[in-house]
């Protein structure tokens, strides 16, 4: 039991020392290019939903098939 506890304090305390040099960057420059994703986005979604009705196109098939 205390070694099980001295290994779990010796780890939170590594932990803690370790994190404390770390700081939240908080003085961040606009951005000089805005670069739009919609484009990309829109691609990809249509993309999934012709994914999506390919497949249950043919699960709808196959249960078909399978009734048949």
């Amino acid at each position: 039991m205390k070694t099980t506890m001295f290994k779990f304090l010796s780890v939170l305390s590594l932990i803690l020392v370790l994190s404390l040099p770390v700081k939240a960057q908080d003085d961040f420059d606009p951005p000089e290019d805005d670069i739009p994703v919609d484009g990309g986005l829109t691609l990809l979604l249509a993309a999934g939903v012709g994914y999506g009705a390919k497949k249950l196109r043919d699960n709808r098939k196959k249960q078909q098939d399978k009734i048949s």
